[in-house]
């Protein structure tokens, strides 16, 4: 779907005809060279003519601008109507055109999630920007749960979170040694103190049991377990343990809202992003799967030719992207693809303003709720000054 479209010849003799006949929108474009052996030059801009009157105009011999007159042959571009759009598709043609230096085109980094690597004998939650993956492309090796805005966002969430429970926050290699002097966790309590056998292996593996379900839960496991603690407290009439686990309730309740909504497990992170697209009454779905992007669709809500309804076109393109055959690829171009498509997603989910709307799916989809949004993104802007109908 996210192909380059349109294009022109460029003749420089005949510039006026074809600067008019490039749209005033943003777009993703592709310069081919007049030598076979030159490397196209890739753009996105806000303005197409705006900017190839700049690249390919006469040249000012006072000026360093660049100046590509003398090299285009023709030009290949495609209208994008968001940004989220326009970044995916650059995404997309760089690595299709560049695949050895498209990252650097794209400033590209994975962004931070947490880690429990399970591979570990006592595992701990750290932060990371790798995900290993099997030959699936599925994550592998622990749970990894994300993405955030940056690593010092994640590690903040981390600190908050594992105050609930006594995991290891150190990074030395556990040897069980009695005569090791510990911590100031395993001191305060906040620890199970593996490193001088404060524990059995069994104790800290089911704390670290405990904690794997709180992010796979998105800290519902935890929640209800002091839901009941509290309830229980007050059945036998002991105000004072419920107060205290209310306290915590409100604790964890705090920690929950301070982390992003997009984040949870990446193995779970299923999602339909909507953006307005640059035809008329249609809207974009890019589908996200276990926090890879699927082939985006194009929901044309205003063509009544469609012998199926809008509800059922959704319906079938979701229950598709759940049901793709898993990416093709070694393990390592797995991995490296899904960090990038967490970053392009967490680029767009932190960017403020953000264009268009996301949707988590939970147990089943909110089919009515991204009809409504749909209908929210194609309706006209109110102009300034326009009072709210009564």
């Amino acid at each position: 779907m996210l192909e380059l479209d349109a294009g022109l010849e460029f003749n420089p003799d005949h510039d006026a005809e074809f600067f008019s006949l490039l749209p005033e929108q943003p777009a993703v474009c592709l310069i081919e060279p007049r030598e076979g052996s030159a490397e196209p030059h890739l753009i996105r801009t806000a303005n197409l003519r705006r900017r190839l009157q700049r690249l390919l105009g006469p040249l000012d011999p006072s000026s360093k601008r660049l100046n590509l007159r003398d090299f285009a042959r023709q030009v290949r571009y495609r209208g994008t109507c968001s940004a989220f759009e326009q970044s995916f598709t650059y995404y997309r043609i760089a690595r299709q055109f560049f695949p050895k230096r498209y990252k650097t085109l794209m400033r590209l980094r994975p962004s931070p999630v947490l880690k429990i690597n399970l591979k570990n004998a006592y595992p701990r939650c750290y932060v990371t920007r790798h995900i290993s993956v099997n030959d699936q492309g599925s994550p592998a090796g622990g749970i990894y749960y994300g993405p955030f805005a940056s690593r010092k966002a994640a590690q903040t969430f981390a600190d908050s979170v594992l105050d609930f429970f006594k995991v290891r926050r150190c990074q030395i290699k556990i040897r069980r040694d009695p005569d090791f002097p510990g911590c100031l966790y395993s001191e305060m309590k906040m620890c199970l103190g593996p490193c001088f056998g404060g524990c059995t292996k069994e104790d800290y593996d089911v704390e670290v049991n405990r904690l794997v379900e709180f992010l796979q839960t998105g800290g519902g496991s935890l929640r209800s377990a002091y839901e009941r603690e509290r309830e229980k407290a007050s059945d036998d009439l002991d105000f004072e343990r419920a107060a205290a686990v209310h306290k915590k309730l409100e604790k964890l309740e705090d920690a929950l809202r301070a982390g992003p909504e997009i984040a949870r497990s990446v193995r779970d992170l299923n999602a339909v992003i909507l953006q307005r697209m640059g035809e008329e009454q249609t809207i974009g779905m890019f589908g996200l799967r276990g926090g890879r992007l699927a082939e985006p669709f194009a929901l044309r809500l205003g063509d009544t030719s469609q012998p199926r309804s809008a509800e059922e076109t959704v319906r079938d393109y979701l229950e598709s992207v759940m049901n793709a055959a898993p990416p093709a690829g070694n393990v390592r171009q797995l991995s490296t693809e899904l960090g990038e498509h967490l970053r392009l997603v967490s680029r767009w989910f932190y960017s403020n303003p953000r264009e268009g709307e996301i949707f988590l799916r939970e147990k089943d989809w909110p089919y009515r709720r991204i009809l409504r949004a749909c209908a929210r993104l194609l309706a006209p802007p109110k102009a300034e000054g326009d009072a709210p109908k009564a």
